[in-house]
């Protein structure tokens, strides 16, 4: 039956109960009542979203872009820049612009940063080559540690138990602008496992960005002169960048050599 109608005189309502009762009885015709129950299907949907936030599939997520990204450039061969040269569409400013932007994505995909160094400055010559490398340089650090700091920190963290690990990660993160301009000015420091260790810890990015710009300069700029004068290589600009290339990377390869032994001796 209805509602009773409240007591201010307002209309009768009817309760969906009854109402569904009162028109099966009328009908004879089952009308099915109206239920607030969760479905199975928000459970596993929340599920399903914990699964792929997690950090491990965020790594994993990380470490497929990055084959990708890598396996993508052994195909394209970048390297070919350097006998081939750009697209006759590209010329001026939109040229180097657009070269930095290359330069980024190479980086991220491992794609060492001497080759497109030399790569640089034999397309635009010392002072554009110098900016546009520059540029890519600082792009591409900047890419991988917002990669590594999104998809690969929160799983990677927590695998910090050693004491090598430990210190390596209390310098960055204590002492990030000072450790990275080190990393940058020494020739031995691999670009991409620097930038990667730095988005593993707590250092800020833009530290990480004024380090990665002030610390490359040198050896950038080494390379890039002497892709803009390989065609003159008796020049002494060619000569003293040669030497600007080797001397930092033989006193490099010194001091490994003799930390290697020390550590060897204790």
């Amino acid at each position: 039956m209805l509602d009773a109608t409240n007591r201010s005189g307002g209309t009768a309502t009817a309760s969906p109960r009854a109402s569904a009762a009162q028109l099966t009885a009328a009908t004879g015709v089952a009308v099915p009542a109206t239920t607030h129950t969760a479905t199975p299907t928000v459970g596993l949907t929340a599920r399903c979203a914990r699964i792929l936030l997690s950090p491990w599939s965020r790594l994993s997520l990380l470490v497929a872009l990055l084959a990708a990204a890598a396996s993508a450039m052994l195909l394209l061969e970048p390297q070919r820049l350097l006998t081939d040269g750009l697209p006759s569409q590209l010329g001026g400013a939109a040229a180097v612009v657009a070269y930095a932007v290359a330069y980024g994505v190479c980086t991220v995909a491992f794609v060492p940063r001497p080759i497109l160094n030399l790569a640089a400055g034999a397309l635009f010559g010392s002072q554009l080559g110098l900016g546009g490398a520059l540029g890519g340089t600082v792009l591409g650090a900047g890419l991988a540690f917002c990669l590594g700091r999104a998809l690969g920190q929160d799983a990677l963290r927590p695998l910090l138990r050693g004491r090598w690990l430990q210190a390596a990660d209390h310098q960055l993160s204590r002492h990030g602008f000072r450790s990275m301009l080190a990393a940058r000015l020494f020739p031995g420091v691999p670009f991409a496992a620097s930038n990667y260790c730095a988005a593993v810890s707590r250092m800020g990015l833009l530290p990480f960005l004024l380090a990665t710009g002030l610390g490359s300069i040198p050896n950038t700029a080494a390379y890039v002169v002497a892709g803009a004068r390989a065609s003159t290589p008796t020049s002494p600009a060619f000569l003293i960048a040669l030497a600007c290339i080797t001397v930092p990377g033989l006193v490099g390869a010194v001091v490994a050599w003799r930390k290697r032994h020390r550590l060897r001796t204790r």
